[in-house]
């Protein structure tokens, strides 16, 4: 009998059949907190690596638009707004939990018009070829079992011409910076998790994570292999969060 394939859940190892469902179980977690937590993280400035990827997006009134692991939803409002009523948008993610939320807060806001909410895997995306004129992913890819898998599927359900913004921690360019970041990523993420969210464990696993996330370049190469051309990517916060760009030729 052959041994079940392993992939990485922080930096444990795990039956890679078994991540998905480990995944859920943080993000149900987390879920409630989400929003308060990014704010206290990343001190605000998650707002200003977001306003980049709509500015960077190219999309405009009547696009149809995906925003995968979309969560509680800041994307999926911007994009709502900017494609009006002529366009849509569909806010996917695998967690119902987060997708609760996300809908609540959007509801609250008057703005699910022209939304969809889909509860959906990013390796098996339950829509037609050439549906979208942008799909965006942000903080979402380092969780995807096979992240491959998930960026072939993008490309599937992406128009000719479609552009796939990826937006995840990545790897800091100063070496001062990297250690700087290690400490706090390690000793004040879990302490801030235990006594905002109740939940430290969460917040050690979100860490690692980042920690056994591909790099800058070695994202853009599996963009390119996965199909997308003209990939380019700009780094944020001194290389701490990257913006991956890939058009479908």
């Amino acid at each position: 009998m052959n041994e079940k394939e392993k992939t990485h859940f922080g930096f444990k190892e795990v039956d890679k059949d078994a991540k998905a469902g480990m995944v859920a179980d943080v993000f149900h977690s987390v879920a409630s907190r989400y929003d308060l937590m990014n704010d206290l993280m990343s001190a605000g400035i998650h707002r200003i690596w977001k306003r980049f990827t709509v500015e960077l997006s190219g999309v405009r009134k009547g696009n149809a638009v995906l925003d995968i692991a979309g969560g509680t939803g800041d994307l999926a409002a911007r994009f709502a707004e900017i494609v009006g009523p002529a366009g849509s948008v569909v806010l996917a993610d695998i967690n119902d939990s987060m997708l609760q939320v996300g809908r609540d807060k959007l509801l609250d806001h008057g703005l699910l018009d022209n939304l969809e909410f889909v509860q959906a895997d990013a390796q098996y995306l339950p829509f037609a070829d050439d549906s979208f004129d942008c799909i965006t992913i942000a903080f979402g890819l380092r969780n995807v079992t096979d992240k491959d898998r998930a960026l072939r599927s993008m490309l599937r359900v992406l128009k000719p011409g479609g552009r796939l913004l990826v937006l995840e921690f990545s790897k800091p360019l100063n070496p001062l910076l990297s250690k700087a970041y290690d400490a706090y990523s390690f000793k004040v993420l879990p302490v801030m998790g235990r006594l905002v969210a109740n939940d430290s464990d969460s917040y050690q696993y979100l860490a690692e994570s980042i920690r056994v996330h591909p790099d800058q370049e070695t994202l853009k190469d599996m963009m390119e292999d996965a199909g997308f051309s003209r990939c380019e990517y700009h780094n944020m916060t001194g290389g701490v969060v990257a913006l991956h760009k890939g058009v479908k030729a």
